[in-house]
């Protein structure tokens, strides 16, 4: 179902001062944005409009109560000019799992596909076409109550902008394993993709990029000893037995990517388990001799190696070579997003570009 939507385009398209290629991560932003607002226990006022600042009340309910929810996803245009977007189904779900957790609206399939489709039709000539280049898409959902007073709102706003954007990471990443602070507890919103999550990691990763390293490796919140994520991403373990990754937990956030990666790993018949893992193991298996690779995954990231991983005052170099697992997969999933590989688990959808967007 689809879903009509008003559209005002910009008189002043910022595009032809756009270099696709000298992107900064996270700094341009396309000429328009999405938004639609809930109230009377309905989404009204569908709309795209001029990217730009938005009237905040300084009461707003999510600036005190933190009611604030996001995606990453991302849109590729291959040399055909064919535009795709991977796995948008699985952002939608998880955005709407975020909400549950947070006391917020679900956003219906309908609202959440015609934005972006429509939102993406307006500024398809920003998306990048350079290796490891995409368009990068955040949407995202925020509580709106002029209200003082700690409870759920009742009204909210969602809204979706876009940037053309490069790799994340330059190259290989060192990362230290968190042995003091904790990015969630169990019973908490470490599943939820909501911005409190990001806040709290971010003085432990300053405290760890002060010691040479890009990004904290996150340890349980109770103990300290077992592995789950990154800042920005999932982390899988190559051993000589195969690939580990850590499980599923209501402190960890289900990773698209993770999920896609797992399928590929799966796909070449390789050993993979999703398990509690030790920092202790890790350790053991590196000083055996064991330990073959490190990588993350995520939108942003896509799939970076780990060159380095340090633990209390201690580091644990790694060698990376390009013919390695996640350097494989990432040339694999890079192409079947770009259909340069047959998509034989249904992942892409393409934009279709027949019907031009009518203001």
């Amino acid at each position: 179902m689809s879903f009509k939507i008003n559209i005002n385009p910009t008189n002043n398209s910022k595009l032809s001062n756009f270099d696709p290629n000298n992107i900064s991560f996270g700094k341009v932003f396309t000429d328009h944005m999405f938004i639609c607002d809930f109230y009377d226990n309905a989404w009204h006022d569908l709309r795209i409009v001029p990217f730009g600042k938005i009237p905040l009340s300084p009461t707003l309910s999510a600036l005190h109560y933190g009611q604030s929810i996001f995606e990453g996803m991302k849109a590729y245009k291959n040399e055909d000019g064919i535009i795709t977007f991977f796995r948008p189904d699985e952002n939608l779900k998880r955005l709407n799992r975020s909400a549950e957790r947070m006391s917020m609206p679900a956003l219906p399939e309908g609202i959440f596909m015609s934005a972006l489709e429509e939102l993406i039709k307006l500024d398809k000539e920003w998306i990048p076409t350079a290796e490891g280049s995409s368009l990068y898409i955040r949407p995202f959902m925020f509580a709106t109550d002029d209200f003082l007073g700690v409870k759920s709102s009742d009204n909210y706003s969602f809204m979706i902008y876009a940037c053309p954007v490069s790799s994340y990471y330059a190259g290989h990443i060192k990362v230290r394993i968190e042995d003091k602070y904790t990015r969630a507890a169990p019973g908490g919103v470490g599943s939820a993709k909501c911005a409190g999550n990001y806040a709290a990691s971010l003085y432990p990763r300053n405290l760890a990029q002060k010691d040479g390293f890009d990004q904290v490796l996150w340890t349980d919140g109770l103990t300290h000893s077992i592995i789950e994520e990154t800042g920005t991403s999932n982390v899988f373990i190559v051993t000589k037995d195969g690939v580990l990754t850590p499980k599923l937990t209501d402190t960890l956030l289900p990773g698209i990517t993770r999920k896609s990666v797992i399928q590929l790993i799966k796909d070449r018949n390789i050993q993979i388990e999703e398990r509690n893992i030790y920092v202790k193991e890790l350790i053991d298996w590196y000083e055996k001799g064991e330990l073959i690779e490190m990588f993350v995954t995520g939108t942003a990231a896509t799939i970076t190696n780990i060159d380095t991983f340090g633990y209390l005052d201690k580091k644990f170099p790694l060698q990376v070579e390009d013919n390695m697992l996640g350097s494989q997969l990432k040339s694999e999933l890079e192409k079947i997003k770009t259909l340069q590989l047959e998509d034989k688990h249904n992942w892409i959808v393409k934009l279709n570009l027949s019907e031009e967007v009518v203001a």
